[in-house]
């Protein structure tokens, strides 16, 4: 008897330790690599003798044949619909290439060393206004010899055929994108991941780049909804809120669209990121269309705030809280209008992710956004959650959480000090090719935005942070106006 009693209470000391060490784990947020703690660090050193480019990063070359990578605009538009980019000789939007990535950790990386990984790859040039950046970012799409999409892993990052190589340039820092996807996938479900690299095309050096993994699904890997299901229309699915795309089966015309609650003005829609192409039918559109219709209505109706019919049986709360902090605390005022993306399983809710962070920090192009006000409770989806009390309160006790941690002062500040340090040499050889951009280059306003050296724009970034965090500690609560009963008379039930 006293050992079934000894081996009951042995169960429950395990459980409640594996409840222990659960807690903790969720306490902690989602495992995340962050490159410039585990990889090489610039002082491993290395004995090639400096004959040639010798980097602790990962070196990626691209090989073209000399035939110039298409997708650059000929023209300025606000929709991808409207918009003209070159092409190939035979009119394709991207070009067939070869692509070799060196990532060994134990040892630099030469051009003349053998790859790591080497395939053929699809490219384009991408982005909106980056498109028109001397230095280019890419879209690339991994094949093998049939020409079909060939899943890879790529720098330690879970295996699949598209990733975007965004090239830092109105970003002097070099550290944006790297440092708040990072962060943002440490409190939220998922948030890109990326790896610094350095970026060899067609024999030229191009500098420092950041290998970042796309918005879509894969195979237990990014956002990881279900694939469509055999003869129906269900499927899990990621949506993007930015300008109109080219195929125009993706463009949904969903409640906030044709109630001109979205800019139509300007060619904002919400359209189908996956399935891809190929895969999405018409009746599956239709039926993303109407999922997301759904919620909306119910989000724009009198029972918004209800228990049972409300918001709350639409969306993951926690992911819009997280997202609505991490772009206010960097005044990312693009997102909630522009590269904004939202996914859903199956049965499940609405989950937001993070993406771009290029303009983030006072790094706005020909606009000026103080960092003394909020921005995002006027945004399709946020302007009603703002409307309920609770869900402004939680807004603001998550951020008071959030503060004490890792998105304190001294944790941000400290993660920028190690990224640089982690960068080591390749910073001076990015801005031996662009560092004419100092001088040249001065597209912030005012001009008193515009750094005049790389230490420079990191001490404004870090300016900001503080600022905008002292900031937002004092005036967080105002946001309470927003959910205010005399202000949302009309909206309560």
């Amino acid at each position: 008897m006293k050992y079934k009693l000894f081996a009951g209470a042995m169960a429950v000391v395990m459980l409640f330790c594996a409840l222990a060490a659960s807690a903790m784990e969720a306490e902690v947020g989602p495992y995340r690599v962050h490159q410039h703690q585990t990889a090489r660090q610039p002082s491993a050193g290395c004995g090639c003798g400096g004959t040639e480019l010798c980097t602790h990063l990962p070196l990626v070359i691209i090989d073209t044949g000399g035939e110039p990578i298409p997708g650059v605009p000929l023209n300025e538009s606000s929709s991808d619909a409207d918009a003209v980019f070159t092409t190939t000789a035979e009119g394709d939007a991207m070009l067939s290439a070869r692509i070799s990535i060196l990532d060994d950790e134990t040892r630099n990386h030469h051009p003349s060393d053998q790859p790591d990984l080497e395939t053929d790859t699809l490219i384009r040039v991408r982005g909106n206004s980056s498109r028109y950046f001397d230095k280019k970012s890419y879209l690339l799409r991994f094949t093998d010899e049939k020409g079909e999409y060939a899943d890879h892993q790529v720098m330690g990052m879970d295996a699949h055929y598209e990733w975007a190589l965004y090239g830092p340039y109105l970003d002097k820092s070099l550290i944006r994108n790297y440092m708040w996807y990072n962060i943002a996938g440490e409190i939220m479900d998922y948030a890109p991941n990326v790896r610094f690299c350095e970026v060899i095309l067609n024999g030229e050096y191009q500098g420092l780049y950041v290998m970042v993994e796309t918005i879509t699904n894969g195979t237990d890997c990014r956002v990881n909804v279900s694939e469509p299901i055999d003869n129906t229309n269900a499927t899990g699915y990621v949506l993007r809120l930015d300008r109109g795309s080219e195929n125009e089966l993706k463009n949904i015309n969903n409640f906030t669209y044709y109630t001109y609650r979205i800019g139509q003005l300007h060619n904002f829609r919400v359209n189908i990121a996956y399935p891809r192409s190929g895969t999405l039918t018409k009746e599956m559109a239709d039926a993303i269309e109407q999922d997301l219709s759904d919620f909306e209505k119910t989000l724009y109706s009198f029972d918004y705030d209800s228990e049972l019919y409300g918001y709350k049986t639409w969306i993951d709360v926690e992911s819009f809280l997280d997202y609505f902090i991490l772009n206010e605390l960097t005044c990312n005022y693009d997102a909630g209008t522009l590269s904004t993306y939202l996914y859903k399983d199956i049965g499940g809710k609405y989950r937001l992710c993070i993406w771009d962070f290029n303009s983030a920090c006072e790094n706005y192009e020909n606009l000026t956004t103080q960092p003394q006000h909020f921005e995002l409770q006027n945004t399709i989806w946020f302007l009603m959650l703002m409307k309920d009390e609770e869900f402004v309160q939680d807004i603001i006790d998550r951020y008071y959480q959030l503060r004490k941690g890792i998105l304190s002062d001294e944790y941000l500040l400290n993660y920028i000090d190690e990224t640089v340090a982690y960068l080591g040499p390749a910073i001076e050889r990015n801005f031996e090719k662009w560092g004419y951009t100092f001088t040249e280059y001065l597209p912030l306003s005012p001009k008193s935005r515009n750094p005049e050296s790389f230490e420079a724009a990191v001490e404004q970034m870090k300016d900001f942070i503080v600022e905008r965090g002292d900031w937002m500690d004092d005036h967080i609560e105002i946001l309470k106006q927003y959910g205010h009963p005399s202000k949302n008379k009309k909206y309560n039930h």
